[in-house]
């Protein structure tokens, strides 16, 4: 299995809209493809912004590549984004995992 994490934030009154947002576009995107597994949204406020972290579980690169395309290191935004003055991370991270085991912090 293979996590790949993105991280963006969008400053403090963009934060619920966000939210929503991202579970419409990400979330959403990322479940209705072939060989998605999981996906986890965390919001942390720090100062004046809400940062978002996204990690999204996958059968294999493949399906990562029908998510994001070849160059799928970059990260997937989209069109409505810049509504929310979102910043993105312009890469994300993939990991190979054998399991799932939540910490709680």
């Amino acid at each position: 299995m293979i996590v790949r994490t993105w991280h963006g934030c969008v400053p403090l009154e963009h934060a619920s809209a966000f939210a929503q947002h991202l579970q419409k576009t990400g979330v959403e995107h990322a479940q209705s493809i072939e060989g998605h597994l999981h996906s986890f949204v965390r919001q942390e406020n720090q100062a004046n912004f809400a940062h978002f972290f996204l990690a999204t579980y996958w059968s294999s690169l493949e399906a990562i590549k029908q998510f994001a395309g070849e160059q799928y290191f970059i990260a997937v935004t989209y069109p409505d984004d810049e509504q929310f003055e979102l910043i993105s991370d312009p890469y994300v991270f993939h990991h190979e995992v054998t399991h799932l085991m939540p910490i709680d912090a």
